[in-house]
């Protein structure tokens, strides 16, 4: 496994570069992840068989497979980068899947990343003991791979709504992930690549308050180098493009930003 060394900032390590002879993230020439608006999939597989199948799925589904064959490759992982969804095996040669998925539900800064165990232990005592350790969802093998896509979309809309496919809608604007198509009434707006996550991130998260810091996590996640004047550098950009709408991005002072199609 060949990972970058970067220096470490205070907020999270960089991912690796690449993961199991996989690429997984490149990065621009200004320290951008040109990947970081792909839903990344930390698929945690020993089989190789497997492992290509699902490396398949998810980049024709349009998602980033970020690969580990063992627990402790993908906890290797896990310290350098934040997945949207992690897809865990049952039976890792160094660790139990079980065990894994144990350890990240005792763990408090990644307690709530969404786990979807594919596994061939088919047995209902198995799904029941891989719900109740706090899978999110449960895929036997042999699997569908549309029913792999499908129950994976169905876990992102519950978990990170912001990274699903749907379409999200505030008051008259509405954002459509899939065409990547803003609009506003009946205009389309115009909006940058950064602009576009933002609008996206608090379209599914409407009425709730949000602090810059926790803004960057969500938008730029896994780039430690990004200040938090950032945000607002680019909310004022988003509102200038929402025209009369841009009153929807609203400044909580003393604490960040929120979305509200109510107008004070």
């Amino acid at each position: 496994m060949i990972f970058a060394t970067r220096t470490m900032r205070k907020r999270q390590e960089r991912p690796p570069d690449e993961v199991c002879g996989y690429d997984v993230l490149m990065w621009d020439r200004n320290g951008g992840n040109m990947a970081s608006d792909r839903v990344k999939i930390l698929v945690v597989e020993d089989e190789p068989a497997i492992m290509a199948l699902v490396t398949f799925t998810l980049k024709a589904a349009g998602w980033q497979p970020v690969m580990a064959e063992t627990s402790a490759a993908a906890w290797h992982v896990l310290e350098r980068m934040t997945p949207d969804l992690i897809l865990l095996d049952w039976m890792l040669p160094d660790e139990s899947g079980i065990r894994f998925l144990a350890r990240l539900r005792e763990n408090r800064e990644r307690k709530h990343l969404p786990v979807i165990m594919l596994t061939a232990r088919s047995e209902e005592d198995d799904r029941v003991r891989g719900l109740d350790k706090g899978a999110d969802d449960y895929v036997t093998k042999p699997f569908s791979t549309k029913e792999l896509v499908a129950r994976i979309n169905a876990v992102l809309r519950r978990k990170v709504p912001d990274r699903a496919k749907s379409l999200l809608k505030l008051g008259s604007v509405t954002l459509d992930p899939e065409t990547r198509q803003v609009t506003a009434g009946e205009a389309v707006l115009e909006l940058g690549n950064v602009e576009f996550r933002l609008l996206r991130f608090f379209l599914s998260n409407p009425e709730r308050v949000f602090s810059r810091y926790q803004i960057l996590d969500r938008v730029w996640p896994n780039q430690p180098e990004i200040e938090e004047r950032t945000v607002d550098v680019h909310v004022l950009r988003l509102r200038k493009a929402m025209g009369d709408d841009g009153y929807m991005i609203r400044t909580v002072r003393g604490v960040g930003y929120m979305a509200t199609d109510r107008r004070e």
